[in-house]
């Protein structure tokens, strides 16, 4: 938030408070003018998504595997059979960005890509068992991760938060 005697200032995090949160972030208290950033939220928005995928990547850390992964994961196990196209879409993300993932995914034996007899040029996707028990691993940190998140929004804010959220997605989606 920007200081009343200074607009357009946003203290960055101090070093301590970093430490305290598990990471060096930041270099010690510097005043940023992040000019009329400071009171947009789309680039809240951003710092927010990007704070929180950077802690779900520490807490998946032992798992081997890009935290990006899980969403693609968890979309197959829950639509075996669905689409690349219809993943694209649920999963927010460009046929384009999706294909090297799933691919990733194939070549570690996470998931199977089978054609389409209808349509030669379609797959559908599922998760072999391996993929399955990965997505067991990824889902626990997952929980770890939101249950930290629902410590920081508060329970009394949950709800509308993530109504606001849903909202954006669907207005600007």
């Amino acid at each position: 938030m920007a200081h009343a005697t200074t607009p357009g200032r946003v203290p960055m995090a101090s070093h301590a408070h970093a430490k305290r949160n598990g990471a060096e972030r930041r270099p010690p208290a510097e005043a940023i003018d992040f000019g009329p950033l400071a009171d947009w939220v789309g680039f809240y928005l951003r710092l927010a998504q990007s704070a929180s995928f950077q802690a779900f990547a520490r807490a998946t850390e032992e798992v081997d595997l890009r935290p990006g992964r899980f969403s693609v994961l968890l979309l197959i196990g829950r639509n075996p059979g669905i689409s690349q196209t219809a993943l694209s879409r649920a999963n927010g993300r460009d046929k384009s960005t999706l294909t090297p993932a799933l691919n990733d995914l194939e070549r570690r034996g996470l998931i199977v890509r089978t054609r389409v007899a209808s349509d030669r040029r379609s797959y559908q996707l599922s998760l072999t068992r391996s993929g399955e028990a990965m997505l067991r691993r990824l889902t626990a940190c997952a929980e770890r991760h939101d249950h930290n998140l629902d410590r920081i929004i508060g329970k009394r804010d949950r709800a509308r938060f993530l109504q606001i959220l849903r909202k954006l997605v669907a207005e600007l989606g």
